[in-house]
């Protein structure tokens, strides 16, 4: 039987240092490794995915650009919005990339349901959102057979740096947060309650997909 999911809440955590680690985490594991969800916050900072397009990056200021290895465009993380990294044995429990975004995706709508906030996704566009709003990005690398980087939820912060880009790569794409919807829940017990709800998303099989 798999080993339960390790949840480590890192609070602030230098951006930087935190890849590394997911690389080196991945890096290391073995098919026995535990899979584990780290549940931080970040100093500002834009990342750029691989497919990252420079004309998405408006007018960064004073806020460190990172060139990054996961997929998708450019985003922003900063002090109150959770990020949630998922550091998965994606074959071992028995999911494609498609299966685990969609499970990432619907795990942020339930928890927004909880806090009585309706949201959907967008065909082709991943994450989730409310309306016509952003309120959380995903982003994933995928290598041999194993995830990292993961997703970020808007909670409680300063929003002013996503009109410094093109979130996502889409002009004049609207954010919010679960803060205009009169949470006032923190980080730590969004972040528990998200992973919560992620590792009970997890244990459902793709149709067809055997797994190790």
């Amino acid at each position: 039987m798999p080993k339960p999911i390790v949840v480590s809440y890192l609070g602030r955590s230098d951006y930087q240092g935190t890849w590394d680690a997911m690389k080196e985490f991945t890096n290391r594991r073995n098919p026995q490794t535990p899979d584990e969800l780290w549940i931080v916050e970040h100093a500002p900072v834009f990342t750029q995915g691989l497919n990252g397009r420079a004309e998405h990056l408006l007018d960064p200021g004073d806020i460190p650009v990172v060139q990054i290895d996961r997929g998708g465009q450019i985003t922003y993380h900063g002090p109150g919005q959770l990020v949630l990294y998922c550091l998965l044995d994606i074959t071992r429990l028995g999911l494609g990339v498609k299966g685990l975004v969609a499970r990432i995706e619907k795990s942020v709508i339930d928890l927004l349901g909880l806090y009585q906030v309706v949201s959907h996704t967008r065909e082709g566009a991943p994450g989730v959102y409310v309306g016509k709003a952003k309120i959380a990005a995903l982003g994933l690398r995928i290598r041999k057979g194993c995830c990292y980087h993961g997703l970020s939820l808007n909670v409680d912060m300063d929003l002013e740096p996503f009109t410094r880009i093109n979130p996502c790569g889409y002009a004049g794409l609207a954010v919010t947060q679960l803060s205009d919807f009169g949470v006032t829940d923190g980080i730590e017990q969004v972040g528990q309650s998200l992973a919560d709800i992620l590792i009970g998303n997890l244990s459902e099989k793709e149709p067809g997909y055997s797994g190790r």
